[in-house]
């Protein structure tokens, strides 16, 4: 293999490994209610979300699309996403006094749909 070949190709592979990813290709990231977390407390950060952190629950109300299951952890999970969704590019966490935790996983079930901006 000639030198300009070989100095070819390793320039090609250092554009593919080191070249950011386009939008489409993005790494997601949800907020969720950690598994460990009571519930009392999770009600608590679930409220004040819903509250004073500006997020709109409407999709927790009964007959919404993010209802059901109708449990405090699901329905934290729902509002710490959207707070987070909503705020990180302002500098917010995913932490709500250690009661969330990130995941890549997407949370999504049946028609309620968990947002992710990149």
């Amino acid at each position: 293999m000639s030198s300009a070949l070989f100095k070819l190709l390793l320039l090609v592979f250092f554009v593919i490994m080191f070249n950011p990813q386009k939008s489409e290709g993005q790494f997601k990231e949800w907020c969720m209610a950690d598994e460990q977390t009571p519930d009392d407390e999770l009600q608590m950060a679930l409220d004040w979300a819903c509250g004073r952190g500006g997020v709109d629950c409407r999709e927790l109300q009964a007959n919404k699309a993010c209802f059901m299951p109708n449990t405090v952890r699901d329905h934290a999970s729902y509002a710490f996403n959207s707070y987070y969704q909503k705020f990180k590019k302002n500098g917010a966490t995913c932490y709500f006094n250690s009661a969330a935790m990130i995941t890549d996983l997407d949370p999504s079930h049946g028609s309620c749909k968990y947002e992710a901006i990149p």
